[in-house]
């Protein structure tokens, strides 16, 4: 999630406005609103100033609104916490252990993620189970969603043979 859409993500979360938000980091009463519609659309990106300035006013920490690194350990774990708002990730305890899942009532990006994990679990299942190779595991995982045979990834038609389709049978 880009930077502009944790902005509004979490601006939402908090039932504030944009021109209120622009506002109380500093921007002119005039454009506030024009200001942060740019930043949540991309189209503007927010210095590191600012940013800080949006962390405080949102109650937020500065990760919780930049892209995260995923090499980093704050990074993943932003990472992890924004996958639970758009994706329906949701983590609880169970014996001893931390387990993740993905809640499919949460929206369609979490029916999606759930569907492609789901297909992820079975392959790593076979290959735990001796079905198939490190090889073919690793080969399926690091050039998804090519060997992917699951069904999630149906290929489409082209604009242009759909279009021919409907022509021709409008001639009948």
């Amino acid at each position: 999630m880009a930077i502009g859409e944790r902005i509004r993500f979490i601006r939402n979360l908090r039932g504030m406005t944009q021109k209120y938000l622009g506002t109380i980091v500093g921007l002119p009463e005039k454009t506030a609103d024009v200001r942060m519609a740019q930043y949540e659309a991309g189209s503007r990106t927010p210095k590191d100033d600012l940013i800080n300035k949006l962390a405080a006013a949102l109650g937020v920490s500065t990760s919780a609104l930049k892209v995260p690194d995923i090499d980093t350990d704050m990074g993943l774990i932003h990472t992890l916490f924004a996958l639970e708002d758009l994706y329906g990730l949701t983590i609880e305890t169970r014996d001893d252990e931390v387990l993740f899942y993905i809640d499919s009532r949460k929206g369609s990006g979490a029916r999606f993620l759930h569907r492609v994990a789901f297909t992820w679990a079975e392959r790593a299942e076979k290959y735990r189970a001796g079905e198939i190779s490190k090889e073919e595991y690793d080969r399926w995982r690091y050039n998804y969603p090519e060997y992917d045979d699951s069904g999630i990834w149906q290929k489409m038609p082209s604009q242009e043979l759909s279009d021919a389709l409907i022509k021709s049978l409008r001639k009948k």
